[in-house]
């Protein structure tokens, strides 16, 4: 059985100490850290290809209640993801409003090859000091929530309910964010170890393989200034790179098995 779940609200309160949750409100916390319960799927519960982002970040945390659901993930960013995507060869090239109507499409396909989520589905949030505030997205968030004992727990809780037992046609999983220096992506590939035990290799800076799946972290959607423009490699760059390596996961996630 698919440990996918299906496109719309998940019934998970693994993470939260009250039995009362109420979803997209109730909170769990620990020190400068939180997580709110609403975790989330969109597309296909049998997917042959999982894309997942790290958490709701707050353009989507806030479009809850206020947008119709297939229009949340992504939002804002949909033709960064489409630009994304096609690089690595998994939709076809276009200009980027097609790519965005295309991002739209695969998005609310419930039996399509993809399924779209993110590594840890409930909303992330850290205390800002100096603000006096909550907020869901920054430099190293990512690496430094994993970094953190809540942070583990969380992610393991995430991973043992949705990553586990994948259906037996998925092939790859692609992960929004690289982090700091490659912090994210030596972070997550440690947890997908511990996670799902086995013969895990790495393909290259950015991708490793079971060999049952292929994970391959690529540039974050939500990347700012020349960061996306440069991996892919629209003015040659060092980080062009990394959209190369990127290209021969995929490819050789999408080969190893027939």
């Amino acid at each position: 059985m698919s440990c996918l779940p299906e496109h719309g609200q998940i019934n998970c309160i693994k993470c939260y100490i009250s039995s009362k949750v109420e979803f997209d409100k109730s909170l769990q916390t620990s020190q400068d850290w939180r997580i709110k319960a609403n975790p989330l799927a969109w597309g296909n519960p049998e997917a042959e290809i999982v894309i997942l982002g790290f958490s709701k970040g707050p353009t989507q945390d806030k479009a809850l209640t206020t947008t119709d659901y297939n229009e949340i993930a992504y939002k804002g960013s949909r033709r960064n993801v489409g630009k994304i995507l096609a690089h690595i060869g998994l939709i076809a090239k276009a200009e980027p409003e097609q790519l965005k109507l295309e991002v739209d499409r695969i998005i609310a396909d419930k039996a399509g090859r993809f399924h779209f989520g993110s590594l840890i589905r409930c909303t992330v949030e850290q205390y800002d000091v100096v603000k006096d505030k909550w907020k869901g997205s920054g430099g190293g968030m990512l690496d430094k929530f994993v970094a953190t004992s809540f942070g583990q727990k969380v992610v393991g809780n995430c991973m043992e309910s949705f990553l586990v037992d994948l259906p037996s046609q998925t092939k790859l999983v692609i992960m929004f964010g690289l982090g700091s220096k490659g912090n994210y992506v030596r972070a997550a590939y440690q947890l997908f170890q511990k996670a799902r035990p086995g013969n895990w290799t790495k393909i290259n800076d950015v991708a490793y393989s079971d060999g049952i799946i292929t994970v391959v972290h690529v540039e974050h959607f939500a990347s700012q200034g020349a960061l996306i423009p440069n991996w892919l490699g629209e003015r040659e760059h060092e980080r062009s790179q990394l959209g190369r390596l990127a290209q021969e996961g995929v490819n050789f996630g999408m080969t190893q098995r027939k």
